[in-house]
C-alpha cells in the first residue's frame, strides 16, 4: 500500500482470481506489468538469466536457468539483473489445485516451505522439458477443451515431481544476525496481508502467534526478536498496521462500519470500535466524519 490508498485492482488480477491459473511467456510480456494479489497465488517460474532473489531469510544469487517456486505466504522480492532475461510463469491459487490429497502433499513439498529451497539450478535437457509443459499449459488455457483446468493441473503436478527429482540450489546466504532476519520476514508477511480488497474476505493473521505459526518460529523468539530491532513487541506493530489500514478503508471506500470490521477480522463492530477508539481517541464513525 502507498501511504493509506488502497491498490487498485488489474484487470489481469480480476482475471486471475475468476480462473485461479494464468500461464504467460516473460519475454512476449514486453513493457507491460502484470498487477495482481500476490497473497493469493502460488507461482512458478521458469527463467534464463542472472537474478538475486531474495526468499524469506535467505538471498539466492542465480546465474543461468532456474526453476523458482514461490509461496504466496512466504515473503520474498526478485532482482533481474540482466538485460535479457526470458522464460515463463504460472500462477495458481491453492483452490484451483488442491482438488486431491495428492495435491496438498505437493503443496507440502519443499520447495513451497519457509525452511525449503524454492531455487533449482536447471540443466539445459531440463529446461527443454519444461519449456515444453509451460507452452502446453498456455496452449490449453487458450483452448476450448472442457476438462483443461484437469489438463493443466496435471501439468503442473509434473513440473513440481520433477523438481523434487532434482537436487536443491544451496547458493544463497544468510542474514548474520537472526533476529534481523525474523524481524525483516515479519514485516514483510505483515505488509503482504494487505491492502484489504474486499469487505467479504477478512484479514486472516490477525494475533503474534498467527504470524509466529506461520513463520515456524516461538511466538516468544519472533516478540523478543522485534523487540530488539524495532523496540516494539509483535501485538503494537500489528495493531499499528491494523489502524493504518482502518484509516484507508474509512476514508477512501464506502464500506459501512460492520463491513469494515468484519474486514480487518473483527467479529463484531463493537471490538473494532472500542479497538480504533483506544488506539486513534475517535471511535470510526466520528473519524470517517472529519475526514470526509
Amino acid at each position: 500500500m502507498n501511504s493509506s490508498l488502497p491498490r487498485p485492482i488489474s484487470d489481469f488480477n480480476a482475471r486471475l482470481k475468476l480462473k485461479g491459473f494464468n500461464a504467460f511467456q516473460i519475454e512476449s510480456d514486453g513493457a507491460a506489468t502484470r498487477v495482481y494479489s500476490r497473497k493469493d497465488f502460488y507461482k512458478i517460474c521458469l527463467t534464463t538469466g542472472k537474478s538475486r532473489i531474495h526468499y524469506a531469510d535467505r538471498s539466492f544469487d542465480m546465474d543461468g536457468t532456474i526453476l523458482f517456486f514461490g509461496n504466496p505466504h512466504i515473503p520474498y522480492s526478485w532482482e533481474t539483473i540482466s538485460t535479457s532475461y526470458v522464460g515463463y510463469t504460472c500462477l495458481f491459487s491453492e483452490d484451483f489445485l488442491k482438488v486431491s490429497e495428492r495435491s496438498e502433499v505437493l503443496l507440502n513439498s519443499p520447495f513451497f516451505k519457509l525452511g525449503g529451497t524454492p531455487v533449482l539450478q536447471i540443466t539445459e535437457a531440463q529446461r527443454d522439458f519444461l519449456n515444453g509443459l509451460f507452452i502446453k499449459m498456455i496452449e490449453e488455457q487458450e483452448s476450448e477443451y472442457t476438462y483443461k483446468d484437469d489438463l493443466i493441473r496435471n501439468y503442473i503436478q509434473l513440473i513440481i515431481h520433477e523438481a523434487m527429482k532434482m537436487q536443491p540450489s544451496d547458493n544463497y546466504e544468510q542474514h548474520k544476525n537472526a533476529a534481523s532476519r525474523i524481524s525483516a520476514v515479519f514485516l514483510e508477511l505483515l505488509e503482504r496481508q494487505f491492502p484489504i480488497e474486499t469487505p467479504d474476505q477478512p484479514l486472516l493473521l490477525r494475533s503474534p502467534k498467527s504470524y509466529a505459526d506461520n513463520l515456524s518460529v516461538h511466538v516468544n523468539h519472533l516478540n523478543r526478536a522485534l523487540k530488539e530491532t524495532t523496540g516494539k513487541p509483535t501485538s503494537v506493530l500489528i495493531n499499528e498496521r491494523i489502524i493504518q489500514e482502518a484509516k484507508a478503508l474509512l476514508q477512501h471506500t464506502n464500506w459501512n462500519i460492520s463491513e469494515v470490521a468484519f474486514a480487518l477480522g473483527f467479529e463484531y463492530p463493537t471490538y473494532f470500535n472500542n479497538f480504533f477508539k483506544k488506539l486513534t481517541g475517535v471511535n470510526p464513525k466520528a473519524f470517517r466524519a472529519v475526514e470526509v
